[in-house]
């Protein structure tokens, strides 16, 4: 398949942003609604005026962009690779909104090509009707694998790289890499879809939660490398923070709620039994220390007549 031109490109992309993971009505009653989503993609790649992309995926102030250096709050650096998922791989609850979350905005590029749609409902305990009437892609079984359908080479043409599946996504990167890549996207047009991510420099992938979260302003600074050996002195832009540049529809706090939610589905699908081996194995090791009790003691009444 050939490439799209460059302006039907960027519009595939915007369209992407808006239908990636929509199966119907029926599926989107049950996640947030996707009214903002065209102001809220669109604004980035036209407005975006923030940031710009620096040599080697990094990001530099653009002109007209927050001086770090003379802002308020120029010092307050955000550590966003300490942000940590947190988790709970047995919150049932959560981990239905997560199906619910991928479902309706991941599976339309994204695969889960070990998961089965039956599986996923008895292991969260949701009824088959309910499973049918709101997880399962129109024309699929409840039988069936989670398989995007969106195809390999569509992908590519789209993005310049087919989307991954991401079964085991968790378990190849960690689930707070994933948490960390969902919520630091921030406007560069310098980039095809308008956005780059600080996990993950150059990133493909468009900011299909920009509705959500909307879209993020990132301040960088400039600092100096020292020269070391042969190499000499340079500089590269050092991330500060992000600062609000289109709204979304959910605050900070709701935001990393919803993300939390889909880490943790995403870690379950890594791994369906990790819940029930995390509590069996409670009992293993209780059994192990009581099992070691009984064992000194046998030793003892073994050995108490030997001198």
């Amino acid at each position: 398949m050939r490439k799209p031109p460059a302006v039907l490109r960027a519009w595939l992309v915007q369209a992407a942003i808006l239908s990636c993971g929509v199966l119907g009505p029926v599926a989107l009653a049950q996640a947030p609604a996707a009214d903002a989503a065209p102001e809220a993609a669109a604004a980035a790649p036209a407005d975006a005026a923030a940031t710009s992309a620096a040599p080697g995926g990094a990001a530099a102030p653009a002109p007209g962009a927050v001086d770090a250096k003379e802002g308020e709050g120029a010092d307050e650096v955000v550590h966003w690779n300490h942000w940590a998922a947190g988790n709970e791989i047995n919150n049932i609850g959560s981990l239905q909104r997560g199906a619910r979350n991928f479902v309706a905005y991941c599976s339309g590029c994204h695969s889960l090509k070990y998961s089965r749609y039956s599986r996923v409902g008895q292991d969260l305990s949701i009824p088959d009707d309910q499973l049918e009437q709101f997880l399962v892609t129109p024309g699929d079984s409840k039988n069936g694998y989670m398989l995007t359908t969106l195809s390999a080479a569509d992908g590519e043409a789209w993005f310049g790289k087919a989307p991954p599946d991401l079964s085991l996504i968790t378990r190849a990167k960690g689930t707070d890499y994933v948490f960390q890549f969902l919520k630091t996207f921030y406007a560069d047009p310098n980039t095809a879809t308008g956005v780059n991510n600080l996990a993950l420099p150059g990133t493909a992938m468009p900011h299909v939660l920009a509705e959500l979260q909307g879209v993020n302003a990132g301040v960088f600074r400039e600092v100096e490398v020292p020269a070391q050996g042969d190499v000499p002195a340079s500089k590269k832009a050092e991330f500060i923070r992000f600062e609000p540049y289109v709204a979304g529809r959910m605050s900070e706090a709701e935001y990393d709620e919803f993300v939390r939610d889909t880490v943790n589905f995403l870690d379950y699908v890594g791994e369906p039994a990790k819940a029930k081996r995390i509590s069996m194995g409670v009992w293993v090791v209780l059994f192990l220390l009581a099992f070691s009790g009984f064992a000194y003691l046998l030793k003892q009444e073994y050995w108490k007549d030997v001198k």
